[in-house]
């Protein structure tokens, strides 16, 4: 590979929990079938990806009082998933979203020491933070934390893992021909947090893993979001899909690495991304705008208005206008569970641009939610989406991409078959995985601390 070219990192989506799947296409499969998952994941390390991410949804979003039921509304327990997956891949990186409100330390961080054991380096974490008391009252805790609170408790909750990951420093324990492996330090694995939000002790229970610490992941768009993941993360997600937006997200996210003595490469931004290729352009575009419609029925188009209107519209015609009342301003009661909602933070503005938009080229209430809804998209032949996908990270507008496949389980397969190649044929991908784990994929340095740090230090 040219290494004059920037490296492209891809990574790969379980479609879920969303409404990006076409889940009534002949095509699609099971969201739940191990071989669905198996499919995908297997179809991502063919194509030499980062790694597979799957993201989380801890209660069924409802809608009117009712199950939402138009699109992927759940699935099984992520880490369980990850350690199956561990078992039938190589080198693919294993990513899931967990969240630090509603869940501790300890069992997180022994069940993401066990995923980089059993994968041999290949774990990763989205840590989110949940924002409803709608998903709390799935947990014994309930309720929910004002937004300052779930910042700090996921900076404690990271720091607190991170005491536990660290506090076996690798040269604790000595195999034995005879007894096995033992502990050659009596204070292996000891650690002790204080902080706002912990008060733990004790020791940790899982000897240091191939990757010390899993992958730090995040999602978070707002400056408290772009500052916890300049300060822990080593990989954000991104909504930015235009070349100019995304190179000033770019430039904001990783200028602000130094003040915590990082360096540019510590930290990759790789926005979520759907793509649609077709033998022509025209084709291409035509296939895509029938996955949109897919996407976004005449019901869909309505349950996504109320989601912004606060208000039952059931009886409005989805090729009719919008309607002429405003938004409902004051919390949202409509749509519970779906974090889309919490996107509209002056309601009463975005609908106005709406109805602007949808009087400029007359567009009814279904054709505009199409318009809006449209996430970042490749659309064109594999050769004009690759170099759209260089053209991207090559001017620093992403690191790479989160590619969502709209189909499942074979969504990736046309990507990888006839993209990917022409990536590496330009030397901006990779034609064979170089490391074994995920740190290594992404270029990351290493997390290990020093072997005279000293261990299970509680948190500033």
């Amino acid at each position: 590979m040219s290494s004059s070219r920037k490296q492209i990192h891809l990574a790969a989506h379980f479609p879920g929990v969303n409404n990006t799947t076409v889940w009534s296409d002949p095509d699609a499969g099971s969201h739940i079938d191990f071989r669905s998952f198996v499919h995908l994941a297997q179809t991502a390390e063919r194509a030499k990806f980062d790694f597979l991410f799957l993201a989380e949804g801890l209660r069924l979003r409802e809608q009117n009082g009712l199950i939402y039921d138009l699109d992927v509304v759940g699935r099984p327990d992520t880490l369980t998933v990850l350690t199956a997956l561990a078992a039938v891949t190589e080198r693919l990186g294993l990513a899931g979203t967990i969240n630090s409100t509603f869940n501790e330390p300890y069992d997180i961080a022994r069940q993401f020491a066990t995923l980089d054991h059993l994968s041999a380096g290949r774990a990763a974490w989205n840590v989110v933070t949940s924002w409803d008391e709608f998903t709390g009252e799935n947990f014994r805790r309930g309720g929910f934390l004002p937004k300052e609170k779930r910042y700090l408790r996921a900076k404690e909750f990271l720091a607190a893992t991170w005491a536990l990951f660290d506090s076996w420093r690798g040269d604790e324990i000595v195999a034995d021909a005879e007894s096995g492996v033992f502990l050659a330090d009596p204070d292996a694995g000891r650690f002790a947090v204080h902080s706002d939000q912990f008060d733990i002790s004790g020791r940790f229970a899982v000897p240091r893993s191939p990757q010390t610490r899993p992958v730090i992941l995040q999602a978070g768009d707002s400056d408290e979001g772009r500052e916890f993941a300049a300060s822990s993360a080593d990989a954000i997600f991104s909504r930015h899909g235009t070349l100019d937006a995304g190179r000033a997200f770019y430039a904001d996210v990783k200028g602000r690495l130094a003040r915590y003595g990082r360096t540019f490469d510590d930290l990759k931004i790789l926005p979520a991304a759907t793509f649609v290729l077709g033998d022509t352009a025209a084709e291409a575009e035509e296939r895509a705008d029938h996955v949109r419609h897919q996407q976004v029925s005449g019901q869909t188009a309505i349950k996504f208005l109320e989601q912004l209107w606060n208000r039952d519209l059931s009886s409005y015609d989805p090729d009719g206008p919008l309607p002429t009342v405003d938004p409902q301003v004051g919390e949202n009661t409509i749509a519970r569970g779906r974090a889309s909602v919490r996107m509209y933070r002056d309601p009463l503005a975005t609908a106005q641009e709406w109805r602007a938009l949808a009087e400029a080229k007359q567009l009814s209430i279904r054709e505009l939610i199409i318009a809006v809804t449209a996430r970042q998209s490749f659309i064109g032949t594999a050769a004009q989406v690759a170099d759209t996908i260089d053209e991207f990270v090559q001017t620093d507008a992403s690191d790479g991409f989160v590619l969502v496949p709209h189909i499942t389980p074979g969504g990736l397969d046309e990507f990888a078959d006839t993209v990917v190649p022409l990536l590496q044929e330009r030397g901006s991908f990779r034609t064979e995985y170089e490391g074994t784990t995920l740190r290594e994929h992404l270029g990351l340095s290493d997390a290990r601390p020093p072997l005279d740090a000293p261990t299970g230090a509680a948190p500033s």
